[in-house]
């Protein structure tokens, strides 16, 4: 299944694991890239030194590519993009911040660069900066999102007319034939996140997993947009945004009420309560906790399922 973004990253299959905080440890981005897609290690959930040790652990447990997903509003951003190369980590994919910001640092050095965005606004902007291929990701992902609520099958279309450097579709995709329809509408490989967290060698906690496993349609609302949009789990902590929502909060009071390691409380620690629970639609599709091998080969399996019945209409 060559293309272009199998070339770009030297991987069997046009897929992408998305780098998740709490979720993205060693051990997923390792057994993805031993399974032909791209592994991606969660900065945003490390400590410098912590990235380290993943860094690290990943590049025994495997000899394929895997790369680092690096959100640009996290402290720590020069000392993270330095261990980057001091490890010699050769594929970096950034997100939330300006790509300018570092593109050309990460370039000069000789590492693969890609952006997240959730526009064509924003993408264009990636492009223009030099990036070597663009996230485009839907309203309907998981984590924090884009404030326009775009789908990503509005998204991709719109994305691929504008630009030319190769364009990788992420929101609402668990699935062969979600891959196939984002790439008929222009994509070249697609970012998959919510189906890695409901994995065995996902770092999240147990509780998590199964409650993912247990989501059903309409289990997840984006909210938060005051400070940065992120789509969440329905669960107490969330039922109290909605109170508070009702007395027109300003930025201050929201975000007094989401404290400081929520997210880490409710991914990481299994606090199904007062924890923040993020996680995408498409967790509603996602029936069971797999080996990361096994994900991949039912998502070729079905892509190509999907396309030979294509090819019958």
């Amino acid at each position: 299944m060559e293309n272009r973004i199998t070339e770009l990253f030297n991987i069997k299959y046009p897929i992408i694991q998305a780098g998740m905080i709490w979720n993205s440890g060693w051990r997923l981005a390792s057994a993805s890239s031993n399974s032909g897609i791209l592994g991606l290690i969660g900065a945003g959930s490390m400590y410098p030194d912590v990235l380290r040790e993943h860094i690290q652990k990943c590049k025994i447990a495997t000899n394929k590519p895997f790369g680092v997903n690096v959100p640009m509003l996290y402290p720590n951003i020069e000392e993270i993009m330095d261990i980057i190369v001091e490890e010699d980590v050769k594929i970096v994919f950034t997100s939330a911040g300006n790509p300018k910001t570092w593109t050309k640092w990460l370039h000069d050095r000789g590492i693969t660069v890609v952006h997240v965005v959730s526009s064509v606004k924003f993408a264009l902007k990636a492009q223009d900066a030099g990036v070597d291929a663009v996230v485009a990701e839907g309203f309907e992902a998981g984590g924090h999102n884009g404030r326009d609520e775009t789908t990503t099958l509005t998204l991709i279309p719109m994305v691929k007319e504008k630009l030319d450097i190769p364009l990788i579709a992420a929101g609402g995709i668990a699935t062969g034939k979600a891959m196939l329809a984002c790439m008929i509408l222009g994509a070249d490989g697609v970012q998959v996140g919510s189906r890695f967290v409901a994995s065995e060698e996902s770092s999240a906690h147990q509780n998590f997993k199964q409650t993912v496993v247990e989501a059903k349609e309409g289990a997840t609302q984006l909210t938060l947009k005051e400070l940065a949009p992120v789509r969440l789990i329905k669960n107490k902590f969330y039922d109290e945004i909605l109170e508070l929502y009702k007395q027109s909060p300003t930025p201050e009071q929201l975000i007094k009420l989401l404290g400081r390691a929520r997210a880490k409380r409710g991914m990481f620690e299994g606090d199904l309560e007062d924890g923040e629970l993020e996680i995408g639609q498409i967790s509603g599709l996602i029936n069971d906790i797999k080996p990361v091998a096994e994900i991949v080969q039912d998502i070729i399996k079905e892509f190509e399922e999907a396309q030979r019945a294509v090819k019958t209409f």
